[in-house]
């Protein structure tokens, strides 16, 4: 039977029809369960955005999440036809990428791509990891605190320097103000501070809580305060926190181009889950 998609107007009515498909894989769908967890919590989903499920016989094979602007995620996919089921259902709109696992990433990229008349690069290459016990690391100085207020600016600052080095997205500065004051203030994000006799020096942030788990993410440390631990630290202690809040795992995501931080995390108990593709979409060019 050929492939159906369905959309919907709420996260409810999604997660009604999609959640048991999304959660008997709770680790590879750590971003659409969070996104979706987030939108209940905050009673908030964009107007524009997508929800949908695709269906082959009346069974889920594979879902898409799109909050604009950020880029459309695509689930596991248990039936091919549904890359181009979902690729043709959201032909109409102004993808700015998709998040897709590997071996998906691509051909949703050229479905959508030969429909939109866009062109498509791939632009990062990610690996999710989940954790269910820590290994901490011994011997970095510092503790860890919930960040404050008075950390706004430098969390500013942190945050355009992260997305720079590890999204390439080149955010503006009130966009990033907007963000930090949602992870000093939002119910579905907490941010923490690593410091050294009173110093912060590094930081992260959990965010995204699924069923079972929450994602371990922007986790940065300065150039000048690199290479002493503080990363590993952070994230060590941010991610016992959470299991010892009753969750069963944490996630995260990194780049495979970047060797450092796939090893510190695997360190301290973090183990792979999925590869994925970050893929953009862009005009062609002229002339």
């Amino acid at each position: 039977m050929s492939v159906e998609t369905r959309r919907f107007d709420s996260v409810d009515a999604f997660l009604d029809v999609a959640g048991p498909f999304l959660e008997a894989r709770e680790p590879e769908h750590q971003l659409t369960l969070g996104i979706a967890a987030n939108s209940q919590t905050t009673g908030l989903f964009p107007a524009d955005g997508v929800l949908m499920a695709a269906l082959s016989d009346g069974r889920v094979v594979a879902t898409a999440l799109w909050t604009p602007p950020w880029n459309l995620i695509l689930s596991e996919v248990d039936d091919p036809e549904a890359i181009d089921a979902i690729a043709e259902a959201v032909a109409g709109e102004v993808l700015g990428g998709v998040h897709a696992p590997d071996e998906h990433a691509e051909a949703f990229a050229r479905a959508w791509t030969e429909r939109s008349r866009m062109r498509y690069r791939v632009a990062m290459r990610h690996r999710g990891y989940m954790l269910d016990a820590v290994t901490p690391p011994v011997g970095v100085p510092g503790q860890m605190r919930l960040a404050r207020p008075s950390d706004r600016e430098r969390m500013v600052e942190w945050m355009l320097a992260f997305d720079d080095e590890a999204m390439g997205l080149d955010a503006g500065r009130r966009d990033m103000r907007a963000l930090v004051d949602d992870m000093l203030g939002s119910p579905v994000r907490t941010a923490y501070i690593w410091e050294v006799a009173g110093v912060p020096v590094s930081m992260c942030q959990a965010v995204g809580r699924t069923p079972h788990g929450i994602r371990i993410g922007a986790v940065y440390t300065p150039p000048d305060q690199r290479r002493r631990g503080y990363a590993s630290a952070i994230t060590a202690a941010a991610s016992q926190l959470q299991l010892d809040e009753g969750r069963r795992w944490c996630f995260l995501f990194t780049d495979l181009a970047n060797p450092t931080s796939n090893r510190i995390y695997q360190a301290i108990g973090y183990r792979p889950v999925r590869d994925v593709t970050l893929i953009r979409f862009e005009q062609p060019s002229q002339g």
